[in-house]
């Protein structure tokens, strides 16, 4: 399909899942608001190298998305917002009686009050365009949970949770809410824990790929950003006019088991 005419933003968007869901956005036509907390000449010309090859307008928005303010900041620089994926997030890992204020504060605040703020902020131009798409990308931890993850897990079990309220206050106009629940994905991130991995458990990296990363995912295969970015421009189509409050696993039959 094409959204041609659209504009996109995309928070935490300069890498990883957020980068691979913005080029799918601008391949089928989309204007893109990439942000991060950075403001470096690298964030830029990866903007304008975007605009470049797609076609499209690209633009670089730096907001820290552990701030409300500048969460809302962001939607009003952006002046346009058809296409909310709030998609910025952290973690940290430990047990729950030792993990600390401050980690567990920037969790919540990132992962899970910046969709608030930024949906907030979206609505009114939603509205006024009269159609809006807002994508949540959640995790198979806003289904389920692991132990030593509480701020996360607690972070993306609330984003789905708005999720379905967003879906129920706009359920008479053309704006719909849903929720990408990807497992582990193959990221810059992930690719750079499999040799210390492999290291930690005396194993191939192979090895720790299949028994350890991806010990709960049962296709034993990553998901890929291109994937998620995919089910991204399916919720903007007109197939899923009528999806909406919901959902969408991509977490190779994790949230199965």
């Amino acid at each position: 399909m094409s959204l041609s005419g659209k504009t996109a933003v995309i928070t935490g968007s300069n890498s990883g899942i957020g980068l691979g869901v913005a080029r799918e956005l601008a391949k089928a036509g989309a204007d893109i608001v990439l942000n991060s907390f950075t403001d470096n000449d690298d964030d830029h010309k990866l903007a304008s190298d975007m605009a470049e090859e797609f076609g499209v307008t690209v633009r670089y928005i730096q907001a820290d998305m552990s701030k409300a303010d500048q969460c809302r900041a962001l939607i009003e620089k952006a002046g346009k917002c058809d296409i909310l994926v709030n998609n910025a997030g952290i973690q940290h890992v430990a047990p729950i009686d030792e993990f600390p204020t401050e980690k567990w504060d920037a969790i919540i605040a990132i992962n899970m009050n910046s969709a608030f703020h930024t949906t907030a902020a979206a609505l009114p131009l939603m509205r006024k365009g009269g159609w809006g798409r807002i994508v949540n990308i959640a995790s198979a931890h806003g289904l389920t949970a692991s132990p030593y993850k509480s701020a996360y897990v607690t972070a993306k079990h609330g984003v789905v949770g708005m999720t379905k309220v967003v879906a129920l206050e706009t359920a008479k106009e053309d704006i719909t809410a849903n929720a990408i629940c990807p497992g582990y994905v193959h990221t810059p991130l992930v690719e750079k824990q499999i040799p210390d991995t492999a290291k930690k458990y005396d194993m191939t990296e192979e090895e720790a790929i299949e028994k350890v990363i991806l010990e709960r995912q049962p296709s034993k295969q990553f998901a890929t950003v291109e994937q998620i970015g995919g089910t991204a421009v399916f919720l903007c189509s007109s197939a899923a006019e009528q999806i909406t409050g919901t959902t969408i696993s991509v977490d190779g039959g994790w949230t199965a088991l």
